[in-house]
């Protein structure tokens, strides 16, 4: 977590200086729900992420360096610099990529789900998305087919209460969003996405269910995006106090008071891992610039069979 969160602060700062092309949408609050889930993946399963998936693809394995150098456009970035912060993607890591659409990783997700149950080998598919998706039509489609197949997909939404600039309730009828999974007869659970080690719990369970043929699951872990929807955003809709009690919560400080108060790992320790992760990022980011920009003949590689 602290290495997503070093990864993405160092994105703002770049970004703000004109250095990161298009737009840029940041997860911080968020990471606890990504590291989580991905910590009861093996190699062989996969994921598909949203347009808020730095650290979905960072906690699956992701290089910090081609990460960076993807993002900020350079050739050893893994789509050559082209794909950007929208369409990430790390085939050796499972990772089906980063989506510039609401809810396009849900049926790739499946799909995967589809494949990895032919090949009966107990790999599973998981899917991140946002609560803006769970007004998608192909949200209901999906679910009701992986249900009726028994796929092994663990869909996970990461509720933040906002979908881009306009809160849940404004937008969604039925505000339990658990239900979405339960009206299709998928095991569903709501979680606390500020907390690890819970979310962990839930996505071993959902991991073991798939593994086993049992099919799908649905978990809702409700979180929080301290930032806009894009670095840039006003976020005149939030309310000041709203944000101080969510950062409150913070999932890294959560879990650093658990490690010093269960004797795991003191406050020195925890220190030193922040800072070797703000230096592994500069790194990164030293290493990025470094390298070459794409070429004209790199535009149109990979475009045709």
């Amino acid at each position: 977590m602290q290495l997503i969160r070093a990864f993405e602060e160092k994105l703002r700062s770049l970004f703000s200086a004109g250095l990161v092309p298009g737009l840029l949408h940041l997860c911080a609050g968020q990471e606890a729900v990504a590291v989580g889930v991905c910590s009861e993946l093996g190699a062989a399963d996969v994921i598909a992420s949203n347009h808020r998936g730095h650290g979905h693809c960072l906690a699956k394995g992701a290089s910090v360096n081609r990460t960076m150098a993807e993002v900020l456009g350079r050739r050893s970035g893994y789509g050559l610099g082209r794909s950007g912060t929208l369409h990430l993607f790390d085939s050796v890591n499972g990772n089906l990529g980063t989506n510039g659409i609401v809810g396009g990783g849900i049926p790739l997700a499946a799909g995967a789900a589809l494949s990895a149950k032919r090949r009966g080998r107990g790999e599973v598919a998981a899917c991140f998305f946002g609560d803006g998706a769970l007004n998608q039509g192909l949200m209901f489609e999906v679910l009701n087919m992986a249900a009726i197949w028994k796929l092994p997909a663990i869909f996970i939404c990461e509720n933040n209460g906002y979908g881009e600039f306009t809160a849940i309730e404004d937008v969604t009828a039925g505000l339990n969003p658990v239900a979405r999974g339960t009206v299709f007869d998928i095991p569903s659970e709501a979680v606390d996405g500020m907390d690890v080690l819970a979310v962990r719990e839930a996505a071993a369970r959902a991991v073991a269910r798939g593994r086993a043929g049992e099919g799908p699951s649905f978990l809702v872990c409700t979180t929080y995006r301290y930032g806009g929807h894009h670095v840039g955003d006003s976020q005149s809709y939030k309310d000041a106090e709203e944000v101080r009690e969510w950062k409150e919560k913070d999932p890294i400080l959560k879990l650093s008071r658990r490690l010093e108060a269960e004797g795991v790992a003191s406050a020195e320790r925890i220190a030193a891992l922040e800072a070797e992760v703000q230096a592994e990022v500069l790194a990164a980011v030293e290493a990025a610039n470094a390298e070459a920009l794409p070429t004209a003949d790199d535009l149109g590689r990979f475009l045709y069979a």
